[in-house]
């Protein structure tokens, strides 16, 4: 057997061995029963190989495009390349982008269940809902949902590194939003008045505003919410935050993440600190995120693909939770909306953006 290599980004490292041993790596979410499924796979006959003459057709759904879904797509394409399914030589990609429009995802999920392509890639929780509604047959690999049971695309008795014994598997992307708090404050510990913009319609953005909540009220916080329904909406709602908060944290909402110039312009004017939840925004005007990188998540989900279109069943291959993550800290971004950052959180990050 020889050494496989997973591509990376800034200064994370991820350990690799050979045989079975390689397949657990602590930069990916993965399980025991993962890595003994790659395994049994290498070496046993499988239906769809990387050498069959038939092109494999993968549709891929993405509710709006940005940093962090971006890296996803590019994640999982990687990995699927890296275990021989390249694309225009056996594979073809139908990539689809809903533009952040729930009826368009929809729209999109029964275009797919008609065409009935070998494997159906749904980047995010709008996406991944659409297509396991109206698809109970075509396997189904999820990616950068925040909570697949309460989104109900796993069963709720299903937990992270278990199998669903559906047409279901993935990724989730849920993020230490009480350490993510715990660590902002400490960039600017005067603040005490928060802010966030977030789309109600989505499910993921729900679920971490909650946890936002509960983590503000643990840490003596005050938090101030401002929703809206589009991204046209998302630069005014950051308007109507100056004067109101002393700090601004956008969470996983993609309304929000996909409009975070615009966030960050009202920031640097109004010298607001702004801080993300994932690494990718960082560069756009973030001073910092404690989170992860979105391409290793894609990267996940694509090695679990691989496993589908070898021939496992995506019920048989547990789904979970990605446990790798980083501090990246942005000084151009921290001198723009009046912070200096305090020698100790330079010496914490994993990347500092000068």
């Amino acid at each position: 057997m020889t050494i496989e290599k997973i591509p990376l980004r800034g200064k994370q490292n991820a350990a690799t061995a050979t045989g079975c041993a390689g397949r657990l790596r602590r930069d990916l979410p993965s399980s025991f029963a993962v890595g003994l499924l790659a395994c049994c796979v290498a070496w046993a006959p499988f239906g769809v190989s990387a050498q069959d003459k038939r092109m494999v057709r993968v549709g891929v759904t993405k509710i709006v495009s940005h940093a962090a879904l971006d890296a996803v797509e590019k994640g999982f394409e990687s990995a699927l390349s890296g275990a021989g399914f390249k694309e225009g030589v056996n594979l073809i990609y139908d990539r689809q982008n809903a533009q952040g429009d729930l009826a368009k995802a929809a729209a999109i999920a029964q275009q797919f269940a008609k065409d009935q392509p070998d494997l159906i890639h749904s980047i995010a929780t709008p996406t991944s809902q659409a297509v396991v509604k109206y698809n109970t047959r075509i396997p189904v690999v999820f990616s950068g949902v925040t909570d697949p049971v309460g989104a109900g695309i796993v069963a709720k008795d299903s937990a992270p590194g278990k199998k669903t014994g559906t047409n279901v598997t993935g990724v989730s992307d849920l993020w230490p939003v009480h350490l993510q708090m715990q660590t902002y404050a400490k960039f600017v510990p005067s603040a005490k008045k928060w802010g966030t913009i977030f789309n109600p319609a989505e499910a993921n953005s729900v679920t971490h505003v909650r946890a936002m909540r509960d983590a503000a009220k643990s840490l003596g916080l005050e938090l101030t919410e401002v929703t809206v329904s589009h991204g046209s909406e998302v630069e005014r709602a950051a308007q109507s935050l100056v004067g109101k908060v002393q700090a601004i944290a956008v969470t996983s909402d993609n309304t929000s993440v996909a409009n975070f110039d615009a966030i960050a312009r009202v920031c640097d004017q109004h010298k607001i600190p702004l801080f993300a939840g994932d690494v990718d925004s960082v560069q756009r005007g973030a001073i910092a995120a404690y989170g992860m990188d979105y391409f290793l998540v894609g990267y996940s989900a694509g090695k679990k693909a691989a496993l589908v279109l070898k021939g496992v069943k995506p019920g048989d291959i547990p789904w979970g939770a990605v446990e790798k993550f980083s501090l990246v800290i942005n000084l151009r971004a921290a001198k723009a909306q009046g912070v200096t950052v305090a020698p100790e959180l330079r010496k914490l990050a994993d990347k500092l953006i000068e």
